[in-house]
Order: structure tokens, then C-alpha cells, then sequence
């Protein structure tokens, strides 16, 4: 069995876009991800950490334990051995209050990554293979997420190509959501039910592809 784990924020935890309420796992992307693994012979074990507002660096003045970094090392450590991380984070690097752009966003990435493979974990356990997954882009937020965002479209925008760089010079593999799916009109933030099944389709195929478990 090998054990994946996804790190994120309200997009895979699969916040519905316009409530606060929560898609179940078999709507989720992780849980659709999982379903057409095992459906190819793949025994795998997901444990999802996805935690609403997580931005890849900056610390939320209203909510505690937001930034990305925080105890990185020791959930890694805690769930190994790890065959695979799957980060999906930068959407709320983009909140108006951190005024940061995409290269400031996908540099929170990349310590993330350092995090995860410099992890105390035991002797002889494997430093676990990692997929960076760019999330879709900003949308004509609505109402509250209008506010919240400010500014933010473009700079989502320019984000896949400032992950890739990172991936690229980190060595990881990755993903750009935007090429399969975009966020709902509802909110402009999140994936909807169709959006949420497009990744969880694609990136299993991705991983099928990459031959991340053989």
C-alpha cells in the first residue's frame, strides 16, 4: 500500500462554492483521485490535511495555525512512510492583506518543499516523492471573497508559471489545475462539483503517466 498525502486549503477540502458547507469525499477531488487509482490496480492510502485559509507562508491575523510551515515537519513525520505529498496551496497568498505576487507565492512553496524533505523522519524511510499542484486561477470574486481578494486575479494568474520555475529547479513534479478545470461562477474561488471531479480525474492520470508508484 502506499500512502499519499495531500496538503491544501478550502479547495480540497472541498468547501461549496457560495456556503460554508462541506462536498463529500466521493465529490471531493482526493476521494475521486482515489477511486480511479484503486480502479487501476493501485492500493492506496490518502490522508487529506486541508485546512480552510492555509496559505503557503504568511500567518492569518484572525486564525491561528494558517501558515503553510507550521508543523509541516511533523505531520510529515507523523504520517511516513509517504510515497507521495501533493501541495495545492496559493490561493490565499493572495489575500489583500498579504499584497504578495505570484513569485512571493510560489517562493512559500518551494520552503515547503525544503520542509518536507529535510522532515525527521525514522532511519531508512523513503523522503517521499512530491506534486505541486498549481490551484485555479482567481475569478470575479463575489461579496465577501470580492473584498477578501482584492487585487488577486491577476496575480493567480501569473502563478502556474512561477510554480513550474519552482518545480523545475526543486526537481518535483507538477500540475496546473487551470488546464482542467476552473473555479465556480458562484464564488470565483472555488471548484464546484464538476471542477472538483476534473482534478481528481486528471490527476490520477497524471500520476498513472508520471509512474509515481511503480
Amino acid at each position: 500500500m502506499k500512502q499519499i498525502l495531500v496538503y491544501s486549503d478550502s479547495i480540497s477540502w472541498g468547501l461549496i462554492p457560495g456556503t460554508r458547507q462541506r462536498l463529500p469525499i466521493t465529490k471531493r477531488w482526493c476521494g475521486i483521485m482515489q477511486t480511479t487509482l484503486s480502479s487501476h490496480g493501485l492500493d492506496i492510502q490518502l490522508a487529506e490535511n486541508c485546512l480552510n485559509g492555509r496559505r503557503s507562508a504568511w500567518t492569518d491575523p484572525q486564525k491561528d495555525g494558517r501558515n503553510g510551515s507550521t508543523g509541516l515537519a511533523q505531520l510529515i513525520e507523523a504520517h511516513c512512510p509517504l510515497k507521495l505529498v501533493i501541495i495545492l496551496l496559493g490561493t490565499n497568498d493572495f489575500q489583500a492583506i498579504h499584497n504578495a505576487d505570484a513569485a512571493a507565492s510560489a517562493a512559500g512553496t518551494a520552503n515547503l518543499i525544503d520542509i518536507i524533505r529535510k522532515a525527521p523522519i525514522e532511519p531508512g524511510m523513503p523522503v517521499a516523492d512530491i506534486l505541486i499542484v498549481c490551484p485555479p486561477a482567481i475569478n470575479n470574486p463575489i461579496g465577501e471573497l470580492a473584498i477578501k481578494f482584492a487585487g488577486a486575479e491577476v496575480k493567480s494568474e501569473q502563478l502556474p508559471a512561477e510554480l513550474s520555475k519552482i518545480a523545475h529547479s526543486k526537481s518535483t513534479c507538477f500540475f496546473d489545475a487551470n488546464t482542467v478545470s476552473r473555479v465556480s461562477e458562484i464564488d470565483g474561488v472555488h471548484l464546484d462539483e464538476q471542477g472538483q471531479y476534473n482534478l481528481g480525474k486528471a490527476l490520477a492520470e497524471e500520476l498513472i503517466k508520471l509512474k509515481i508508484f511503480s
